[in-house]
């Protein structure tokens, strides 16, 4: 009884000595039965089936879905009959109701139409406060699969990380004070550091300014951790690189993340090793760009302190040279500088004497506006001195006082014009000699030559003349006679090394040639890619306004170049019909003077008789100049009319 009704109730069977034989018998059996039943159902499995279908669309493989459900969808048991008339209506309704089969579509545009769009909006929206979740829960997935032995890949991760950042960088930036918290207290596990410090870091591949912000807010921190600080430098230089227009990283970074990063770059013995600490000072002049942001004649006056407190003596030469040049530019760009370095000259007198030194070693090459507002500047700095010296007499405060003193004498005396007084010399000289020369008809004539003369220099330079003449003649007959000589030995030693030039300067053509013809394929091959790409990219307005500029352009040249270049060269024209006029006058009045000089002479030498043939002649020429003056008249009334 007891066994019966512990197999009936699924109870515990009390099994006595007697009966061991009989149950081993049956456990026996059963198990034969469960052998041949795996063994059944792996022969079930191991048969072959044909392979499935694949579908062309996706829809057409749910729709294919949908009835299979609703072919094997079992319909509800039936009421009985003893219930009421009413009761069997309302279960024939929830029947029908829950039996009722989705509405099937022909075709996917047909499935698009049906959609609710308020309810897909809905959903879209529902779910956009989910990626930032999703992201978390990546990162920790990740770290979480790294502290197993045999983890799993973590691809799948990466790959949804990137394609989530790709659309919405900015999540990665949300948490970025408990990222640094979890990056700190993991900071002996490389792999977990290095696995957040890539999964945040994807956001700067698609946007510079998040990209920034991660590497200031989590990178930066532990820029002194060896296992770590290659993978930031590395993350930054790819991150400058791939942002060639710096300007949407403009306002990420001030003073307070500037500064560290301009100690790594420059101070000696810090934690950064020597070469990428040479990698970080070749990104250096990026990273001020991006520090001094758009406008940096607005906010340079606040980098001025930290950059005159760090100008000590004690610091290196390249990070002097540096902190100086920033220092002039700030006092350059920004005109609140000069009243913020008036403010703290007294307590920084050392770093104030340095900065008075490069202003005055580089006085010539400052900017006038900066001159101008540096007068005011050292005069206030004078004052300080003289009443600082009455209390406390220091070597700073001398070197000051006398850099101010030598400042403003470079301010107040310019210096002898001597180049232009030069100038000004020659140009008198040559126009002297050329007034001398013109007066007197010739050079042997003039004043200059008989002065030269005088006063020994032609002499002098007749002499030396004659002295370069002779020994020019006998420089180029020793030049005839060794000539060949050193050519051949030139020659000889010479020729093997321009024959190996030769060789290689051809093989460098050949090279040049090669890479060239490389170069000329690869962009006739992406020339048109970049075109349409341009096209694709580049929207309708910007044709618009192209082809509204180049009909303005083409307005211009109709209606105003070619006017004026027309009308210019008319007046040109006039004026050098006017200018050739003017001296075919100027040529019949001179040539009328020497007739009369002429006839004079000829009438000294000639005589009483020969008077009257001279006389006939200058008749005649009177007569030639009048018809002259004549037809110059008729000219001039035809010009004037």
């Amino acid at each position: 009884m007891a066994s019966n009704n512990g197999a009936a109730t699924g109870k515990w069977e009390v099994v006595k000595k007697g009966k061991k034989n009989g149950s081993s018998a049956k456990n026996q059996n059963d198990k034969k039965n469960g052998s041949a039943g795996r063994k059944a159902l792996g022969e079930s499995n191991v048969l072959s089936r044909p392979p499935l279908k694949m579908s062309e669309t996706l829809f057409e493989n749910f729709e294919k879905m949908g009835k299979k459900q609703n072919k094997e969808q079992v319909p509800p048991a039936t009421e009985p009959q003893s219930k009421k008339q009413s009761s069997n209506k309302q279960s024939k309704k929830s029947q029908s109701s829950n039996t009722s089969t989705p509405a099937t579509h022909r075709n996917l545009e047909e499935a698009f139409k049906s959609l609710d769009i308020a309810d897909l909006k809905q959903q879209l929206a529902r779910s956009q406060t989910l990626f930032p979740d999703f992201f978390d829960y990546c990162v920790y997935t990740m770290l979480r699969e790294l502290d197993r032995n045999s983890g799993e890949p973590l691809h799948g991760y990466r790959v949804c990380i990137q394609a989530l950042l790709q659309d919405k960088p900015r999540i990665a930036t949300q948490n970025l004070p408990e990222y640094l918290e979890l990056l700190r207290s993991v900071q002996n596990r490389p792999a977990k550091c290095l696995t957040i410090m890539w999964a945040l870091g994807q956001a700067g591949f698609y946007d510079l300014s998040q990209g920034l912000r991660v590497w200031l807010g989590i990178m930066l921190p532990v820029l002194g951790v060896r296992s770590l600080s290659a993978y930031a430098i590395a993350y930054l230089d790819r991150l400058l690189l791939l942002h060639a227009n710096l300007t949407k990283g403009f306002g990420i970074m001030g003073p307070k993340e500037f500064f560290p990063l301009l100690d790594f770059a420059f101070m000696p013995k810090n934690a950064l090793s020597p070469s990428l600490q040479e990698q970080l000072r070749h990104l250096y002049p990026r990273l001020k760009v991006l520090a001094f942001g758009a406008k940096p004649e607005s906010t340079l006056h606040t980098y001025l302190p930290s950059f005159l407190s760090r100008a000590t003596s004690n610091c290196p030469a390249d990070m002097k040279k540096e902190l100086l040049n920033s220092m002039t530019e700030c006092l350059c760009v920004d005109a609140q500088s000069l009243g913020v370095w008036r403010q703290l000259y007294t307590k920084h007198l050392p770093q104030s004497s340095f900065l008075l030194k490069h202003l005055l070693k580089s006085w010539k090459s400052l900017p006038p506006k900066l001159r101008k507002n540096l007068e005011e500047t050292i005069q206030s700095f004078r004052v300080t001195n003289e009443e600082m010296r009455e209390s406390v007499e220091s070597r700073e405060l001398r070197e000051c006082h006398n850099l101010c003193q030598n400042l403003q004498v470079k301010m107040r005396g310019r210096g002898f014009p001597w180049s232009r007084l030069l100038m000004v010399l020659c140009v008198f000289v040559a126009g002297f000699i050329a007034h001398d020369i013109r007066s007197h008809g010739s050079f042997t004539d003039s004043t200059s030559a008989r002065f030269l003369s005088s006063s020994g220099i032609k002499a002098g330079f007749l002499q030396a003349q004659s002295a370069v003449t002779v020994y020019s003649k006998q420089g180029f007959s020793w030049i005839e006679k060794n000539t060949p000589y050193y050519y051949s030995e030139c020659a000889r030693v010479v020729g093997p090394l321009l024959e190996q030039g030769v060789e290689k300067t051809k093989a460098a053509a050949v090279c040049i040639s090669e890479k060239s013809v490389h170069f000329i394929h690869w962009v006739k091959e992406t020339t048109p890619l970049v075109i349409d790409w341009v096209n694709t990219n580049t929207p309708d307005s910007v044709f618009q306004v192209l082809a509204y500029l180049k009909e303005l352009l083409l307005l211009l040249h109709r209606n105003y170049i070619l006017p004026a270049l027309a009308y210019i060269s008319e007046l040109l024209q006039r004026a050098w019909t006017s200018l050739q006029d003017s001296c075919n006058f100027l040529r019949f009045r001179n040539t009328g003077r020497q007739g009369k000089r002429e006839t004079a002479r000829q009438g000294e030498t000639l005589g009483q008789g020969h008077m009257e043939r001279a006389r006939d002649r200058d008749r005649e020429r009177h007569w030639d100049r009048k018809t002259d003056r004549d037809t110059w008249r008729e000219q001039e009334r035809k010009m004037q009319r």
